[in-house]
């Protein structure tokens, strides 16, 4: 959502924006908040971040985003579900989203609270406001991390603003800069009680004398004085008027004379205050209530009130010794001040007296006193400080993109082609190498050999759907793939099956022998968690060690014992002759090659590829709607969490002169001693014929290009952190092995990126045509 900012106004130098972070909700707000932002948002784009609130579970965070008189009021929504960690990475993005939209380059951050600092500590800002109102740490419920993150808002913070001269005593030795500024008041606003005459509805029927209150009730106010004032004078009505929170509501007292009128609009108030023969402020004396400065009192004499209040220190100082507001202790002392005042006739002096002391005590004086010091601060700064530039704001553009799709491989292509020709969108596809297809690009060496630049890529599925999508693009060459392993001087097959066993041993076992020789052989652990528990408990410790212990920790790094079950359980082990390393229904070759496949997906007009690009160079220069991510998830947050681990593969390609090198594509070498995991033969592949041939030996290695993610529980663990943080990235979607941190075969991701499609669809109300219909088999010759 963007939002209309303000016209800027003769102070709009100093930055162009302000950013409040906020423990209140702007309908609380009665107060200072309310009062200085309004007024600066007549000058200042201002945007009030409130604390999040938590829906129903399973719902995706985002902003809620309203207009309060010219304040953009914002609330997270974050699920039920989410952890304390969770929501502050939450939040983090959801508001550097908001402001790379609004193109906020210069904000002045100003805080109400330091909690927020959690998730706003990396932005720039030209002045860091802490406008203290009151001591957080000493109310009910405060986190016990409070003072620790006042002291990292102290230490950024250019100008420490105290809501009374209370609070700042306490804090004057903590900060350089430190001024106190007490409440102010609207005077025009509660002066018009004074003649108003029509009552409201709810308080209209209740009789005289009433003694009045507004405000939060929460542990401030003094519940038990209440309940025992109400008892002392059954005669006098008390009504209280404000939302509840923090106490139990049933904790309040209910004798008939308490009226509680619940929460009323600032525009509403005149008219209650008008009905009220006393004002009172029965605060307890507590911690919660050792600094306050109550916005109230100076708001109740304007609207002509007497005022009857505890002794809170900063009341008593500005208004208690100068005779304009009743200090009383207990319920019998309330009972005392306020029989005197209903006993005696109005002064016309004492309003004299109110006029003049609140001559002084204007919102638009105290706003002006602040953003002096701002301004002081800001200028101070300018050019000694460099502030982060933040993305560039773009306006819709015609030609502009629907989709900035990251990652020319499977899943990248995919959702391009169909984005395009489906849904008729405009696709912009990037990828950082100089060619499409990821992992599964093919191209002819300097022989004429075609091969596979990063390793065999074999297709096989039982997803007669997206072996038919895929059909558009490509014919196919029937290929069962068929793998060997050299294992004590012996190529046999592998998964291993009745040959396997037959050959490695001199036996000659049949399928039913089999079943016994590896049930004679089998440890089946209590709980299978593990690769090698799934192995040990199939075939025992000496084709363990022969078939998967070396390759498992070439290939991933680590023992078999470290990885999840899901490695090893992909691989079958068979008691008959099969010798097919996959049981798929589907299992062919892109007849031309993958890359040939890869060019006929993306030939279409609406489909513009850039190759060697990094899509952060281009992300903000390029305008586009929505974004596809396929990489590195952990690097897409530049690895906040830690990087995630991955495997990486090299390759040694050679071209033999020769027409044939090994009896099968491929053939593993599972023995430690040998540094690489497989050589592959290309021809066997393709069904090329030509005098030579070329191989390819594959060294694993844990720096390079991301290929397979680790499965490992803490890896697991990382990633489920970024997954939280995915979530909450509006307009962004997560897609394919890299960034959804699994290992994923070719056809998987083919499902998972038509799964997206017809999720994007569903949410753009798109219906696709019958002729764009992916489970048709319109198979290219």
């Amino acid at each position: 959502m963007n939002v209309q900012m303000s016209p800027p106004g003769e102070c709009a130098g100093i930055c162009d924006a302000i950013i409040c972070f906020s423990h209140l909700r702007w309908n609380f707000v009665f107060q200072r908040p309310h009062h200085l932002l309004t007024r600066l948002a007549r000058s200042f784009p201002v945007f009030f971040f409130e604390e999040p609130v938590h829906p129903a579970e399973g719902e995706t965070p985002r902003l809620d985003i309203s207009q309060h008189d010219g304040v953009t009021v914002i609330v997270p929504r974050l699920p039920a579900s989410i952890s304390t960690g969770g929501a502050g990475d939450a939040q983090r993005v959801l508001l550097d989203c908001f402001i790379a939209e609004q193109g906020i380059l210069r904000p002045l951050l100003w805080y109400y609270t330091p909690m927020s600092l959690g998730f706003s500590d990396h932005l720039g800002a030209v002045a860091t406001i802490y406008d203290c109102m009151d001591e957080l740490s000493c109310f009910m419920g405060a986190s016990p991390m409070l003072p620790q993150m006042e002291q990292r808002l102290l230490a950024r913070a250019d100008v420490l603003f105290t809501g009374g001269h209370s609070l700042y005593q306490a804090k004057r030795g903590l900060h350089a800069n430190v001024h106190a500024v007490p409440s102010s008041v609207d005077v025009a606003h509660f002066r018009a009680a004074r003649d108003i005459v029509e009552e409201p509805a709810d308080q209209a029927a209740i009789p005289h004398p009433r003694l009045g209150f507004y405000g939060v009730i929460d542990e401030r106010l003094d519940i038990a004085l209440l309940g025992e004032l109400s008892l002392l004078r059954p005669d006098w009505q008390i009504v209280l008027i404000g939302p509840v929170a923090k106490i139990d509501p049933a904790r309040l007292p209910r004798q008939p004379n308490i009226h509680y009128l619940g929460p009323k609009s600032y525009d509403e108030l005149p008219g209650y205050v008008a009905g009220w023969d006393v004002a009172i402020m029965p605060f307890a004396l507590n911690e919660a209530t050792r600094y306050i400065s109550p916005t109230k009192t100076p708001e109740f004499l304007a609207a002509g009130r007497p005022v009857v209040s505890s002794a809170i220190v900063d009341v008593v100082e500005d208004y208690g010794k100068r005779g304009l507001v009743a200090i009383a202790e207990g319920a019998a002392g309330f009972a005392e001040e306020i029989g005197k005042i209903l006993g005696r006739v109005e002064r016309e002096d004492w309003l004299g007296e109110v006029d003049a002391a609140l001559a002084d005590l204007s919102w638009d004086v105290t706003c002006e006193r602040m953003m002096a010091q701002i301004e002081k601060v800001a200028q101070a700064r300018e050019g000694a400080i460099a502030v982060p530039p933040r993305p560039r704001r773009w306006a819709p553009l015609p030609r502009g993109f629907d989709y900035l799709i990251v990652g020319a491989g499977f899943a990248g292509a995919v959702l391009a082609e169909r984005l395009a020709v489906g849904s008729g969108k405009r696709v912009l596809l990037i990828d950082r190498r100089p060619h499409i297809g990821g992992n599964a690009y093919d191209a002819y060496d300097d022989a004429g050999i075609l091969v596979h630049r990063y390793g065999p890529h074999i297709f096989h599925t039982n997803s007669e759907r997206i072996f038919n999508y895929l059909s558009r693009f490509t014919a196919w060459r029937p290929y069962e793939h068929r793998v060997l392993a050299y294992v004590d001087g012996h190529m046999v097959p592998i998964p291993i099956n009745l040959t396997t066993i037959n050959e490695l041993y001199g036996l000659d076992l049949t399928p039913e022998g089999m079943e016994a020789f590896l049930a004679e052989r089998s440890e089946p652990p209590e709980t299978i968690r593990t690769s090698r528990d799934v192995v040990l408990a199939a075939v025992g410790s000496d084709l363990y060690q022969k078939f998967f212990e070396g390759y498992t920790r070439k290939q991933w790094g680590v023992d078999p014992s470290m990885l999840d079950k899901s490695v090893t359980a992909r691989i079958p082990t068979r008691t008959n002759t099969d010798d097919r390393y996959f049981g798929d229904q589907f299992q062919a070759m892109p007849r031309h090659g993958y890359t040939r496949m890869f060019e006929n997906m993306l030939d279409h007009r609406n489909i513009k590829v850039m190759l060697n690009t990094d899509y952060r160079e281009v992300v903000e220069e390029i305008p586009h709607d929505r974004m596809i991510y396929t990489g590195p998830i952990d690097e897409f947050f530049n690895y906040r969490f830690g990087p995630l681990p991955y495997r990486s593969l090299q390759f040694r390609h050679v071209t033999l002169d020769r027409p044939s090198f090994q009896p099968r594509a491929v053939i593993n070498y599972p023995s430690p001693k040998v540094p690489y995991t497989r050589i592959t033969e290309y021809k066997h592949l393709t069904g090329q014929c030509h005098e030579k041939t070329s191989i390819s030996f594959e060294f694993p290695c844990a720096e390079g290009d991301p290929y397979y993610p680790i499965p490992t529980p803490a890896n697991a663990a990382l990633y489920k952190r970024y997954q939280v943080l995915a979530n909450t990235v509006p307009g962004v979607w997560f897609v394919g092995r890299l960034a959804t941190y699994r290992y994923y075969n070719m056809d998987q991701v083919v499902g998972q990126a038509l799964a997206l499609y017809q999720q994007l669809s569903k949410m753009d109300g798109l219906i696709e045509s019958s002729e764009n219909d992916p489970s048709e088999n319109l198979a290219a010759n």
